[in-house]
């Protein structure tokens, strides 16, 4: 019998965190949008990590969208 390994679920303050400090309220609305892919269960807003680090990595790859930091100098 094949293992499962289940990837946990990030709420959307981890998630924001995750990626440099995104506001909540935008990462919901890019979820709501299909954006970004995220899950809503029970009225909350859920992502897996790997999901969001792919999001992340395609919009570094790609000239066409700009990705602002927080934090930064």
């Amino acid at each position: 019998m094949e293992t499962v390994n289940f990837e946990p679920l990030l709420n959307t303050e981890e998630s924001a965190t995750l990626l440099g400090g995104m506001h909540t309220k935008t990462l919901q609305r890019m979820a709501r949008r299909g954006e970004i892919a995220g899950y809503q269960i029970a009225h909350r807003w859920y992502f897996l990590a790997s999901e969001l680090d792919a999001w992340f990595k395609s919009r570094l790859n790609s000239g066409s969208q700009s990705i602002r930091m927080n934090g930064g100098n």
